[in-house]
Parts: C-alpha cells; sequence; structure tokens
C-alpha cells in the first residue's frame, strides 16, 4: 500500500514527467529534500556548447566562438541546475547571459535554448510575469544591438540587420511562451483534478465511517434494548415465575448471539472490503420477524400494508425495515404503551411509513444516552430522497413517519446505499437505525 511506505519511496513513485506535471503550480519541485537536475543541466549544458560551436562554421559574419563565448555558455548552462527552486532568478540569469552573448557578436543557434528553458520554468511554476519581462529584455536588447550598437560591439564593420530578422525572434519568443503556457495550463487542470479525487476519497471515506457508524448502532441499540427488557422481566419474575424468567434469559442469550454475529460481519467487511457480504440485508419481508421480537418483549404490533408491493432495491429495502425496527424500539424503551400500529403504503411514486403507539412516555424517554435514533433514520432517509418526521400526536402517543421516494434520485441512492459495510448485517439482524436511542428505540424483540 502507497501510506505503507517511507517517504523517501513515496516521493518517486511513478513516473519523473508524472510527477512534475502533477505538482501544484507555484511550488517549487525541488524542495530542500529534492535533487538538483544535474543530469539534464549537464546534457543541456554540453549540446548548447557543442552546437553552439558548430553554428559558427555556418556563420562566417559572426565572432568565431571562444572562451569568453562558451564561459557564458557554461554560465547560462549552470543557472538551469537551479530551475526548480529560483525559477524567477533562473529566468532572469539566463535571459542576462544569451543578451551579453548576442551582444557580444557569438554565432546563432543552441543559445536560445537556454533563455526557452529558463523562461520555460518560470511560466510553470507561475511566474508568467517575469518570464515575459526576460524573454521581452533579450528581444529589446537585440534589437538595440542589431539597429544601433552594432557600430560599437563586435563583430567589426558588422552592419544594420534586416528587420525581418526580428519577425523570426518575434515569433520564437511567442513559440516559447505559448509553450510554456500550454504546460502551465495543464499542470493546473491535473492539480485540479487530483485535489477533487482527494476530495472525493475524503467524501466516499466520511460517507462510509457514518454508514457504518450507523449499522453498528442500530445493531446493538436494538439488541440491548431486547436485553435490557427481557434482564427486567427475568429479575421481576425470577422468585414467583423461574420458568417464565427462563424464557427471558434464553431470549437474553439468543439477541446477544446474534448481535455478536451482526458485529462480526460488519467488521469482517471491514477487515475484507473487496468480498461480497457473506448475508442479505434485512428487509421488509423480515416484518413477521421483527413483530414476533417485539412481542416476546411485550409488545404487540399490527402490520397493515395498502397498495401493491413493489420491488425495493437492497438499499431502499434495508433502510424501510431499519425504520420501522427503529420505531419500535423506541416504543419498548420510552413508551407506555403495549400496541404499535405499523402502516406500510405502497404508491406509484413513493414508499410510505407510519409507525403510531398511544403512549404515555415513560421516564426513560429522559435518560442519558439516547438522542441518535431519530438522527440515524432521519439519514437512511435523507440517502435515497426521502423523509423523516417524528413527534406526538395531537390525541396522544407518538408518531414516526417516513416517505421514501422510489424513482428518480432516491432508487440510484438506494442501489449505491446497498453497498458497502452498512448492506452487509446478517439476516439475523433485524435492522438498527443509525439512532434507535433518539426516538423511541425499536425494542423491536430479541434476535433469535
Amino acid at each position: 500500500m502507497e501510506n505503507a511506505r517511507p517517504p523517501w519511496a513515496r516521493r518517486r513513485v511513478g513516473p519523473a514527467w508524472e510527477r512534475w506535471l502533477t505538482a501544484p503550480p507555484g511550488e517549487p519541485h525541488g524542495g530542500s529534500g529534492t535533487r538538483l537536475p544535474w543530469l539534464s543541466t549537464l546534457v543541456v549544458t554540453f549540446v548548447v556548447t557543442v552546437g553552439s560551436g558548430f553554428a559558427g562554421h555556418d556563420q562566417p559574419d559572426r565572432v568565431p566562438l571562444d572562451s569568453l563565448g562558451r564561459a557564458l555558455l557554461v554560465l547560462g548552462g549552470s543557472l538551469l541546475l537551479f530551475r526548480h527552486r529560483y525559477p524567477c532568478a533562473v529566468a532572469i540569469g539566463t535571459a542576462a547571459t544569451a543578451a551579453a552573448y548576442l551582444a557580444a557578436g557569438y554565432p546563432y543557434g543552441p543559445v536560445f535554448l537556454l533563455l526557452a528553458l529558463g523562461a520555460f520554468s518560470a511560466v510553470v511554476a507561475g511566474h508568467r510575469k517575469v518570464a515575459w519581462w526576460a524573454l521581452g529584455g533579450v528581444w529589446a536588447s537585440h534589437v538595440l544591438v542589431t539597429h544601433w550598437l552594432y557600430r560599437w560591439l563586435p563583430p567589426a564593420h558588422d552592419g544594420p540587420a534586416p528587420w525581418g530578422e526580428e519577425l523570426l525572434v518575434t515569433a520564437w519568443v511567442v513559440a516559447v511562451i505559448a509553450l510554456s503556457e500550454l504546460v502551465r495550463v495543464r499542470r493546473e487542470q491535473l492539480a485540479k483534478a487530483q485535489a477533487e479525487r482527494a476530495a472525493a476519497e475524503r467524501r466516499r471515506a466520511d460517507e462510509e465511517r457514518l454508514r457504518i457508524a450507523r449499522e453498528l448502532h442500530d445493531v446493538l441499540a436494538h439488541s440491548i434494548s431486547v436485553i435490557n427488557v427481557q434482564a427486567g422481566v427475568g429479575l421481576a419474575l425470577l422468585d414467583s415465575d423461574p420458568e417464565q424468567a427462563r424464557n427471558a434469559l434464553t431470549t437474553i442469550k439468543g439477541a446477544s448471539k446474534e448481535a455478536l454475529g451482526e458485529v462480526r460481519q460488519v467488521l469482517d467487511t471491514l477487515r475484507t472490503p473487496g468480498d461480497a457480504p457473506r448475508s442479505p440485508a434485512p428487509g421488509l419481508d423480515r416484518l413477521p420477524e421483527l413483530t414476533e421480537q417485539a412481542r416476546s418483549a411485550g409488545l404487540t404490533v399490527d402490520v397493515t400494508t395498502e397498495g401493491a408491493p413493489a420491488a425495493l432495491p437492497p438499499g431502499m429495502d434495508l433502510a424501510a425495515f431499519r425504520i420501522v425496527q427503529e420505531a419500535l424500539t423506541n416504543i419498548v424503551r420510552h413508551s407506555g404503551s403495549r400496541t404499535a400500529r405499523v402502516l406500510l403504503r405502497h404508491t406509484p411514486g413513493a414508499l410510505e411509513i407510519r409507525v403510531d403507539d398511544d403512549g404515555p412516555a415513560t421516564a426513560g424517554a429522559g435518560e442519558p444516552g439516547g438522542g441518535n435514533g431519530l438522527i440515524g433514520m432521519r439519514e437512511r432517509a435523507a440517502a435515497l430522497g426521502g423523509t423523516v418526521e417524528a413527534g406526538p400526536r395531537p390525541d396522544g402517543g407518538f408518531r414516526v413517519r417516513a416517505r421514501i421516494p422510489l424513482n428518480g434520485t432516491g432508487t440510484a441512492a438506494a442501489m449505491e446505499a446497498s453497498a458497502g459495510p452498512g448492506a452487509s448485517a446478517g439476516p439475523g439482524t433485524p435492522g438498527r437505525g443509525p439512532g434507535a436511542d433518539t426516538v423511541r428505540p425499536t425494542a423491536t424483540g430479541e434476535e433469535s
């Protein structure tokens, strides 16, 4: 894995040109821990020095390349060694070297490569004005030398250069600037794309953490609620009705075993993210099991279905199941009512869920530790483009109403939500919403 590599190794991953292109604009490529470009600088200096010597053979009217001319070429090439660390200084230095070389009357040719590389490095590093001024300065000095100062500068008996020659120099300057700007823009685009990918990765990681937290909360909140209720029953009947107390302990054993299995499945999915869930996620087809568990916890659940049931994507089916389970758990934990009514209304455009109880609220509703149930249900519905409303009813009791769209954004989100660790909770886990404790904990009976 990339993060497992030492820092020095990570800096060298991938081709050099790719690392250079994806570096943020304006960021020096050669920090204190980066090597200077010795090899490329030596190659460029050699090519410029040797090439200028050959170019002089075809330009008898220019001053032959001597030790001073070679010294200027070597100086300009040496400056390129620092083009990544100090692009502005190098652009100005190479421009001054080239201007001095041309003013001394030495042959035209590869010397322009030094000027081009210096300006190029400044532009791609984000110092565009410096590069433009450097190139413009060389062009202006060339115009002065070839049209006015040639009388006092070598070679001797030199005359003014034709103005058409300046068109070639101008075209060359424009080409250097255009190429530099093209590379600069490309680097900015790559850096922006890289930043967007990193942001998307962080966003996906945050969403995944939220989904895992929601699933674990639902698993634990539901099972612990059942265990708490059954433990109270067992303690109350331990002396007067040992058989009933034994049934409560059996329920506790089954619920705790199922909770451990579901938590293990979620953790296994985290360890092997590429593997498919070993068990299907729970859905509305498990409502009978959910009502039976609620009944064992002392809550009678009446389920009514209206409309023709439609096939739901796995993520949407899981969310609907978790919302019902969460609402029932909250009734068991926070309501004095022993009866709950669940209405599932299938319409052409949405699935509507309504869970009612007659109250009143018990003291448990104010116990610390709650606060995530309603939030969790709303998060599940919102992820699918739906809504959840919860609050007291005018005639007493409490009502949870959810609406999940069946098309458009809702369906697409449901398909996406069906993936990931959150969807891998085992079938034995009647869902748990990320916030079972806040609304009325889904006191959905034991999980056996």
